[in-house]
């Protein structure tokens, strides 16, 4: 039986990201939608969020995580396509 595609988003987030509860919130934001992922902080200062869902689910909790987030984000990048589930839950790496 073949599994199940999902919508996945990678997006990392530049700007004064790190040390202002990026991860928190991105982690509690989750908790309101039906995704699965994790985030993390980058080397290079940036912060990479990988979440997977429902495409709308998806779209729409990253735009909740921005409306969060939105006064230490200077540029967004973000990559979705469909791909078979990786993830169960959503963690911070």
């Amino acid at each position: 039986m073949a599994t199940a595609e999902v919508y996945h988003a990678g997006v990392y987030f530049t700007g004064h990201v790190q040390g202002v509860g990026f991860r928190y919130t991105a982690l509690e934001v989750a908790r309101e939608f039906e995704v699965a992922g994790y985030v993390t902080n980058l080397l290079d200062g940036r912060v990479q969020l990988e979440v997977e869902g429902t495409k709308a689910e998806v779209l729409a909790y990253v735009a909740r995580v921005q409306e969060r987030m939105h006064g230490h984000i200077r540029q967004t990048e973000q990559h979705g396509h469909l791909r078979p589930a990786q993830f169960r839950g959503f963690t911070i790496q």
